[in-house]
């Protein structure tokens, strides 16, 4: 049985599927902003959609890739907390999302992704950062430890 580890675009945009093998974490409501997604997302949740709390150890060891792969400065505590659940049910499930950032992880995790309403990402990258005066590139930080500078996201590698 295939479960459907669920974001919020899920519910925002719609998915018809069977909520009963829909998993969600708990703050993926705070991200309802519409009337409608909210009418989505207690729908689901009344006609089988789970809720499950991530495991703190398993969040760690996704904090930690994301750390790595620098896409953790683009991933809210809700996509960490999604990515956490998906790797989780890895073997038995399939992560809906839109957000690149999240897919970008997914991939790297070995997650199977299925889009909702968007394209599927290409490559997986790894991000680094670049001085936006002196061009030097550095792995993070916000200022240029050189001349101070602020650091811009950029593409360091595919994987």
């Amino acid at each position: 049985m295939t479960f459907y580890i669920t974001d919020s675009a899920v519910f925002i945009y719609g998915y018809d599927g069977d909520t009963s093998l829909f998993i969600t974490v708990p703050s993926v409501k705070e991200e309802m902003k519409s009337r409608e997604a909210m009418m989505r997302f207690e729908i689901a949740c009344e006609t089988g959609t789970r809720i499950e709390t991530p495991d703190p150890q398993v969040r760690k060891e996704v904090l930690s890739i994301a750390k790595k792969t620098r896409d953790v400065e683009e991933l809210s505590s809700t996509d960490i907390d999604i990515l956490t659940k998906a790797l989780e049910y890895k073997e038995t499930g399939v992560l809906l999302t839109d957000d690149y950032a999240v897919q970008n992880m997914a991939s790297v995790l070995g997650i199977e992704v299925k889009p909702i309403n968007q394209k599927k990402i290409k490559d997986v990258l790894v991000w680094g950062k670049k001085c936006t005066a002196c061009y030097r590139k550095f792995d993070e930080g916000d200022d240029c430890p050189v001349c101070g500078s602020l650091l811009k996201k950029v593409r360091k590698r595919k994987l």
